[in-house]
């Protein structure tokens, strides 16, 4: 059971949005910057996965074979599929080497 000053301690970083661990106001710099950079991840794998899938859907559902007679074996769209989901994860990793930008306060 928590005690007064431990419950008001547990409450303030519950509905916090930022909770520094250290005194450092530098990691309040650091984690918008962070943030920031998820977002444009995630716009950056929304869109690798886009372009997988409009090209691929249609290609594997025969959409050129009345065009051009080409139809795409189901193991080769397995490995398009396979290689999205690689590139998405790769892109995603790129984030564990985020550095935050030196800015004085």
């Amino acid at each position: 059971m928590l005690t007064g000053d431990n419950r008001q301690t547990a409450e303030a970083i519950a509905t916090s949005d930022i909770t520094l661990v250290s005194g450092d106001l530098q990691g309040i710099v650091t984690a918008i910057q962070l943030s920031r950079a998820t977002i444009r991840n995630i716009q950056q794998n929304l869109v690798f996965a886009f372009i997988y899938n409009v090209i691929d859907i249609p290609v594997a559902a025969g959409i050129l074979f009345p065009i051009f007679g080409w139809l795409l074996n189901p193991i080769i769209a397995g490995a398009t599929m396979a290689l999205s989901s690689i590139s998405v994860v790769t892109n995603a990793l790129r984030l564990r080497k985020f550095q935050s930008k030196a800015t004085s306060l």
